[in-house]
């Protein structure tokens, strides 16, 4: 099972069909619903990555855990707007091994509001942890100071519907950065987009 992410990322690669098909995501959560458009032609890995946890159902159950603003951050000189979301917490320990970081210098996919990236600590350790951007954060990509490796984080899709919804999670109760209580995330599938 753990060679799963490997499996699909080959996939990816190989089929110039899907390359050229952008796969659409719902983000399905207590605050209404997040519509997302992930880049598998760009950041292969990343979204194989992804949709292994999604096909796997490990977001359902998940929550969006942490909300970062420009007022709770204040140990950080370079401040950043972005959400966190993870998979249940019940499924922590089926996560799959880490992935390589898709750097956007290579990628040429930026933190823009509404971008969708891996959370991580060190390069090529991210799991399952995503976030979104709230407004452009060009300190998230490679060469931004927000991480001191400055290596930037893996950005992979875009939101297309429902930043409403993202900023409402933005602004809910919290504790520091936590999100108090988590906000919920009931699924996340994927479709097909009919227009």
């Amino acid at each position: 099972m753990q060679m799963l992410p490997l499996i699909l990322c080959v996939v990816l690669q190989a089929s110039p069909e899907m390359k050229a098909t952008p796969v659409h995501v719902l983000i399905q959560t207590e605050k209404g619903d997040i519509e997302v458009e992930l880049n598998a032609s760009k950041a292969p890995i990343t979204v194989a990555n992804f949709l292994t946890y999604v096909d796997g159902k490990f977001y359902d159950g998940g929550r969006f855990h942490r909300t970062v603003k420009p007022d709770n951050q204040p140990e950080n000189k370079i401040k950043i707007e972005v959400i966190q979301g993870g998979i249940n917490p019940d499924k922590t320990k089926q996560e799959f091994p880490t992935i390589k970081l898709e750097r956007t210098r290579d990628t040429k996919l930026s933190h823009k509001d509404g971008t969708i990236s891996m959370a991580r600590d060190e390069p090529d350790t991210a799991t399952s942890d995503f976030f979104i951007c709230i407004a452009d954060q060009p300190e998230l990509d490679f060469g931004g100071k927000r991480n001191p490796d400055r290596q930037g984080f893996a950005a992979f899709g875009r939101v297309v519907k429902g930043m409403d919804v993202v900023k409402k999670i933005q602004a809910a109760k919290a504790t520091g950065q936590t999100l108090t209580p988590a906000v919920k995330i009931f699924r996340i599938y994927r479709f097909r987009k009919t227009d």
